[in-house]
């Protein structure tokens, strides 16, 4: 067991594979079986996205789950080729690929749309892998229409959950109860002075949202808005024949070149996104890396991309995925750097945390019993899902503006991304910023006026 000879200050035991570092359970990393056993529970999160790909896909609920297999075993490759993260999707940019979709007529054209788009999305976060190009790609991006995207986002995500025939409508008092529930053990201040005192609420804090989902199984059916769960027995079916036959370029073909061309805006859109999620991946990580000096972490934005990328080629070609293939699932993430503060112990190394939480969520996706606790409430799940990133994406939105212009042109662009989609989106603000900023477009503001400085205002008045 290599894992064992490392000494401190030293990496994990890894084997050298090119730009990847290959670390296998047991041999590289201690398997960590607290992290393994809350993985058997939250892939009630990873089903959560069944219902997205049954309503805007018309995927059976065995299709479905057979891409939520097949991401999983990616998701394992984050860890495994030296990525020390927790991966999930690109929840963010989940709003933006049902508008870019939902363009398209139910059918075959529309998986054409997804296979193209994901496939581009690969392909592109490779090359910057490769190149080494990804942060400079960004910068060209004005501040004004980051904000823009990330906003939009934002709307897009709440505009799901309540438009016309949303799941609020299906499920109005749970949603309304765990959605209050969530905001106030993950945002509120109170919550965070008890989780402070450790004990209770410090282990309540780290099972992230299951504790709300199962309140969920709970809350639906007392007020008939879902039925209680009937558990079964046994192993899950996905339905991979059928996946492939009807749903992947094995059965349909690939999509024509104009797919692809269409895809390109919404591509970029969520680029912008995901690379907030690969900026918070590093951040995390090198708070980790300053906690525990025991053992040094090696954090590759370019290796990360490379990862992640094929993650979304794969899927492309095997199984097109709604919600995509992400840098990081930032609750789980903190949840496993906070375990990993608390000593050698209590995690040996921060691989062996993030990789035994992904195989228990691949082993849980198998169980029938877990897999049938949760579906009938897998749609409150999404929503509730949804609420979060929403407010996370606003907030985070708004801090990417640098002045009050930006914040105008980003609510502006945010709007018509939530509405008519990401072409429409770039397209004003690209003329907007033009118009404000002229031949400091991509420069923005330069009179350092500040987001929230009202001294303009008060002149004015």
């Amino acid at each position: 067991m290599l894992w064992k000879q490392r000494k401190d200050g030293e990496e994990t035991p890894f084997t050298p594979l090119g730009p990847f570092k290959l670390r296998l359970p047991f041999i590289h990393y201690r398997f960590e079986f607290p992290d393994y056993f809350q993985g058997l529970l939250m892939c009630a999160v990873d089903l959560a996205a069944i219902p997205l790909m049954v309503q805007y896909l018309g995927m059976p609920f065995e299709v479905a789950l057979a891409v939520v297999i097949l991401n999983g075993i990616l998701y394992l490759t984050h860890h495994m080729l030296g990525d020390p993260v927790v991966p999930g999707w690109i929840t963010p940019a989940i709003p933006l690929m049902i508008l870019f979709v939902s363009q398209f007529p139910e059918g075959d054209e529309r998986i054409y749309a997804l296979i193209a788009f994901q496939l581009t999305l690969g392909i592109f976060s490779i090359f910057l892998g490769i190149t080494g190009l990804a942060s400079k790609v960004v910068n060209l991006v004005p501040s004004a229409m980051k904000a823009g995207v990330i906003l939009g986002a934002g709307f897009a995500a709440v505009i799901t959950i309540f438009d016309v025939g949303g799941r609020f409508e299906l499920f109005p008092i749970t949603i309304s109860i765990t959605c209050a529930v969530a905001f106030y053990l993950i945002f509120s201040k109170h919550f965070a002075k008890l989780k402070q005192r450790g004990g209770f609420w410090r282990v309540l804090s780290n099972l992230g949202i299951f504790p709300i989902i199962l309140l969920a199984v709970v809350i639906a059916p007392l007020f008939g808005e879902a039925p209680w769960p009937t558990i079964e027995w046994g192993f899950s079916k996905p339905d991979f024949a059928t996946l492939f036959a009807e749903f992947t370029v094995f059965g349909l073909g690939f999509p024509p070149l104009m797919m692809f061309i269409a895809s390109i805006p919404t591509v970029l859109a969520t680029y912008i996104v995901l690379f907030g999620d690969v900026l918070q991946s590093k951040a995390l990580v090198s708070e980790a890396d300053e906690f525990r000096k025991d053992e040094k972490i090696d954090y590759n934005a370019n290796r990360a991309h490379l990862i992640f990328g094929g993650r979304n080629a794969t899927m492309g070609i095997f199984g097109p995925d709604i919600v995509m293939c992400g840098p990081m699932w930032a609750a789980m993430q903190v949840v496993v750097i906070e375990r990993f503060k608390e000593g050698k112990k209590a995690m040996h190394s921060i691989f062996g945390g993030s990789g035994s939480f992904r195989w228990g969520t691949n082993t849980g996706v198998l169980l029938l019993p877990i897999v049938s606790l949760v579906e009938p409430i897998l749609g409150i799940a999404l929503a509730l899902t949804l609420m979060i990133q929403g407010y996370v994406s606003v907030r985070v939105g708004i801090m990417q503006a640098k002045s009050q212009r930006d914040l105008g042109i980003a609510g502006i662009i945010g709007a018509v991304l939530a509405t008519k989609g990401a072409t429409w989106a770039f397209a004003v603000g690209i003329l907007l910023c033009l118009l404000i900023y002229g031949k400091n477009f991509f420069k923005g503001d330069d009179d350092k006026e500040g987001l929230f400085n009202n001294d303009s205002e008060k002149k004015a008045g």
